[in-house]
């Protein structure tokens, strides 16, 4: 075999080749060509609800989207709006604006993410998230606590910057 060093020559035999080989299947299968370039990102700002918008950015090679814009950005007294329903008493005094509320959308393949956290402010609560990009100005986000089949699919579209009041 020439000038092929031995450690190259070698090949696991019997069950210790099998489980190799199985284990390189799995993972084929499982992880779809290309995950670490494959999903763009959806830069920009998302309407979400109607009543928030989000910025998407990009955190440690994962997405994260924080408030910029608020559908009633201001409590009665003119104040602007705080986390008050924050299971966390010392976090109940800050503004909901320019608060991260999404955090850690891993890419899972072409316009795919998850794995993600989305702490809604309504409820105070902390869901999984995960994502799909259905077109350029359209995402499908999937909202669960436990179980993705039991969850809620909301449609965020994306909105220009600074075209009405509200903004933070």
């Amino acid at each position: 075999m020439g000038g092929v060093p031995a450690w190259l020559r070698r090949r696991p035999r019997g069950p210790r080749r099998v489980a190799s080989q199985l284990a390189l299947l799995l993972y084929l299968l499982i992880v779809p060509p290309g995950v670490a370039a494959a999903a763009a990102i959806p830069p920009g700002v998302w309407l979400f609800d109607k009543k928030v918008a989000l910025e998407v950015y990009t955190c440690r090679d994962l997405l994260c989207g924080r408030i910029l814009w608020l559908k009633v950005p201001r409590d009665h007294a003119g104040d602007l709006v705080r986390d008050h329903k924050n299971p966390d008493p010392s976090l109940r005094d800050r503004e909901l604006c320019g608060l991260t509320i999404v955090t850690g959308l891993k890419p899972l393949g072409d316009n795919r993410w998850g794995g993600g956290r989305f702490y809604n402010p309504d409820d105070g609560k902390t869901y999984n998230v995960a994502a799909e990009l259905a077109s350029d100005d359209l995402i499908v986000v999937r909202l669960f606590e436990r179980i993705t089949l039991l969850g809620q699919d909301k449609t965020i579209e994306r909105v220009a910057h600074g075209t009405s009041d509200g903004w933070c």
